[in-house]
């Protein structure tokens, strides 16, 4: 049962909160956008988005020390391709607009067409990376 109900309940706190942070303060829970204000010059305006961050950190760390078994796997990957990965979802968040969160998560509840073509292009590119490294 924990195989599912994990994805399920983070699935829900998803939706939960990127629903309350529209209704509360019409902001949407673009990860990217988000991440990009905090590491660019500092804003009294960005407080909000220092307290995302922030809150992202903490319960992740809350979350790790709650759940350890939920951490216990092996990454079949190196370091330098983690890097080159994570360099390309950057660059790919920066074209595309925005991120899975952005767009997925906030996007598709608002019947976004432009958010519908970029969750597609992120499963679709997501499916051949999987089956272009199965290969190799």
């Amino acid at each position: 049962m924990e195989g599912i109900l994990y994805p399920l309940l983070g699935g829900v706190i998803i939706g939960l909160a990127s629903t309350l942070m529209l209704i509360s303060n019409g902001k949407i829970a673009g990860i990217s956008g988000i991440i990009s204000k905090v590491l660019g010059k500092f804003s009294l305006d960005h407080l909000w988005r220092y307290s995302f961050v922030l809150g992202l950190l903490f319960g992740a760390l809350v979350t790790a020390l709650a759940f350890p078994k939920m951490f216990a796997y092996e990454l079949k990957f190196s370091l330098v391709e983690a890097i080159i990965a994570g360099l390309l979802v950057g660059l790919g968040t920066s074209i595309g607009s925005g991120c899975t969160s952005g767009h997925g998560v906030c996007g598709l509840p608002r019947l976004s067409l432009r958010s519908f073509v970029a969750t597609m292009t992120f499963i679709g590119v997501g499916i051949l990376t999987v089956l272009v490294r199965g290969l190799l």
